[in-house]
């Protein structure tokens, strides 16, 4: 698998059944090794090494309800208090985040109301923060670190 645009970290790795497999530490089982969960591994790491988000406020691969549509979102983090502070969409390594890609979240994030977005395909980051009261995004260098509260 190729390298990413992370800091480097260590992962877990097996293989069953002729299958490579990488160990998800949030939901604490080995999952399929492939090009999107290389990069959704990366980004849980990144959040909680990083960005010093707790473990328990990350769900992975979260069914949420978009439109009445049940839909997944690949990385969640919430507050303390159960209110949705970070949306994440992992995309491939080749796979080119477009204007389309970005809709994709900011779409899922109209009923969710997140407060803060990122898309990525591992090597190209996008961040923002949402401003409700005008309709839109604005665009971050990152995420902003836990602090312990709502950020």
């Amino acid at each position: 698998m190729e390298n990413l645009n992370f800091p480097g970290y260590s992962f877990r790795f097996k293989n069953k059944e002729n299958k490579s497999l990488i160990f998800d530490v949030i939901r604490k089982k080995f999952v399929v090794f492939q090009p999107e969960e290389w990069v959704r591994q990366h980004v849980l790491h990144y959040l909680m090494t990083e960005k010093k988000y707790p473990p328990g406020l990350i769900n992975v691969e979260k069914q949420i309800k978009v439109n009445s549509l049940p839909k997944r979102v690949d990385i969640v983090v919430f507050t303390p208090q159960g209110e949705l502070e970070i949306l994440v969409e992992c995309k491939a390594p080749e796979v080119k985040i477009t204007k389309n890609t970005f809709d994709q979240i900011a779409r899922y994030n109209m009923d969710l109301r997140a407060r803060y977005l990122m898309v990525t395909n591992g090597i190209n980051h996008y961040f923002c923060q949402m401003d409700y009261n005008r309709s839109a995004y604005i665009f971050l260098e990152e995420l902003p670190s836990y602090s312990g509260e709502g950020i």
